[in-house]
């Protein structure tokens, strides 16, 4: 009998002890500003809400961020934060309910992050993953649903999303601002707030058994751009580690989502016209329900102080030189509108490229309506493609690191059918497809098994491949090479390589 009631207590004191272990670690936690408290939910800790900084309104409506305002007591983050001001969030074409920010709440104090973790305790040194969310810098939510971490702290890595200003309270420039900042630039507040939440993840992450010194940023679409902003910072110097840019970057000089500091001032005045605003004070004054009302041109600033020249400081190797994972989506351009009829197009590419408009018509033909229409299909997949090509280049030739190039080509099953569209891979390599209303196959399940595996992998050592998976090949400019994601997983030549040289004019 003795000996029974010995077992049954070592058995008793077992299961204790993976009790223990199953509720990993404390949902309660310290941080900067004060103590925050998560949930579980599958094994996985969850805290929705943490402030990374003071709200942004008020007088701090177009400053940098603030430090965090401390609170006492428990701050329960259990439940979605305020999403950045916004016009409301309506699914439209490709875009359903799934990649959109939550209806409410919206609003200028929105600097929060969310963070997943499996992690047993703090100090275990997870690889940290910072996502970036897109919508063109004037829409988008840490908290969209296809952006959930939870599958991806349970393959090992602690998952952080986060909030940043948008439109005109993310990026407004203007003289007055310019003159009253420190730095004398102004706009980019946004991406300021970027900076901000990775100083915070540095500060703190360990307490959710993150790498501080392993921090890889990811984004796609608009939180592309921002990853290349943040390579060519040098106020996120040393915030990160890896990088991870999903159809987006600054490397030509018709991208749209970037523009010179006087420039974005111009706008500003215009914009502070239009609302019938007298002085930076008063814009200060207007409800941001008024401002978000009115029609303006929102980007990243080229200011040489937060934001330089990316493609002058890739050049001259001079970016935050780190490992990188860059691509792009066979339909990335599907929504860029109605195609140019053949005769159109020709001429249009005799205005563009003058002397060069010969050689453009040999590569893009327009002998016939069917082959101006395709080539024009193939110029839009270049408006991503083009920027994803050059920068996984000029890491590969000018970095110390090395860069590895993808190409996404797995069509969605399901209606509407759009093709491979823009924001369609990354609910595969957050392995969310679960949480996305489409037919999805075992293809799908098993691919976005694999990508999920090499982005992980490329958290913990910089480089994606590992045991299982097809050798993806870093990027060669002599031999230059894409993992390519569609009906299978396999190296292959970059596509549309003559146009994208051609569009690369002058190399440097």
């Amino acid at each position: 009998m003795k000996i029974i009631y010995i077992v049954l207590a070592v058995s008793a004191l077992i299961i204790t002890s993976f009790s223990g272990a199953d509720k990993g670690i404390s949902s309660k936690i310290k941080v900067d500003g004060g103590t925050v408290e998560g949930y579980v939910a599958e094994g996985v800790t969850i805290f929705k809400g943490i402030p990374f900084a003071a709200p942004p309104t008020g007088d701090l409506r177009w400053k940098a961020p603030q430090p965090v305002v401390p609170w006492t007591g428990i701050r329960k983050c259990i439940a979605n934060p305020p999403s950045a001001m916004q016009a409301k969030p309506v699914p439209f074409m490709m875009w359903s309910k799934e990649f959109m920010a939550p209806e409410e709440p919206l609003g200028e104090d929105c600097l929060y992050l969310n963070i997943w973790t499996a992690a047993r305790k703090a100090g275990s040194a997870l690889p940290v993953i910072v996502w970036i969310h897109g919508g063109g810098f004037t829409g988008g939510s840490g908290t969209v649903p296809l952006y959930d971490g939870t599958e991806m702290a349970k393959k090992g890595v602690v998952f952080v999303t986060i909030n940043y200003r948008l439109g005109v309270f993310g990026f407004l420039a203007h003289p007055s601002l310019t003159a009253e900042s420190q730095d004398k630039v102004s706009g980019n507040y946004g991406i300021l707030d970027q900076i901000a939440a990775l100083r915070w993840v540095r500060n703190n992450i360990a307490l959710f058994g993150g790498d501080p010194g392993n921090v890889t940023i990811d984004g796609q679409s608009a939180g592309s751009f921002s990853v290349n902003a943040l390579m060519i910072s040098p106020m996120a110097k040393g915030l990160f580690h890896r990088a991870i840019g999903e159809s987006g970057g600054m490397f030509s000089k018709s991208m749209a989502l970037s523009m010179d500091l006087k420039s974005a001032e111009d706008a500003g005045v215009a914009f502070a016209d239009k609302a019938g605003a007298k002085s930076i004070s008063e814009l200060r004054q207007k409800s941001a329900g008024d401002l978000i009302k009115l029609q303006g041109r929102w980007s990243i600033v080229v200011d040489n102080v937060v934001i330089p020249p990316s493609r002058e400081t890739f050049i001259a190797g001079k970016q935050n030189d780190v490992p990188l994972i860059t691509g792009w989506n066979a339909d990335d351009g599907f929504s860029f509108g109605p195609p140019l009829n053949a005769d159109n197009f020709r001429k249009n590419a005799v205005k563009t490229y003058g002397d060069r408009a010969e050689e453009f018509l040999m590569i893009f033909p327009s002998r016939t309506e069917d082959e101006a229409k395709q080539s024009q299909k193939i110029i839009s997949q270049m408006f991503f493609g083009y920027e994803n090509f050059k920068w996984a280049s000029l890491q590969s030739s000018r970095g110390k690191n090395k860069s590895w190039l993808y190409y996404f080509r797995r069509v969605p099953p399901g209606e509407p059918n759009y093709g491979a569209f823009h924001s369609a891979e990354f609910g595969y390599v957050l392995k969310t497809l679960k949480l996305w209303n489409r037919p999805f196959t075992s293809w799908d399940y098993e691919l976005s098994d694999i990508m999920s595996s090499y982005w992980v992998n490329f958290a913990k050592t910089g480089n994606p491949n590992g045991k299982g998976l097809p050798e993806w090949p870093s990027f060669d400019d002599s031999n230059p090479q894409v993992i390519d994601f569609g009906e299978q997983v396999k190296a292959a030549p970059v596509p549309y390589l003559k146009q994208l040289q051609f569009l690369d004019y002058p190399k440097y």
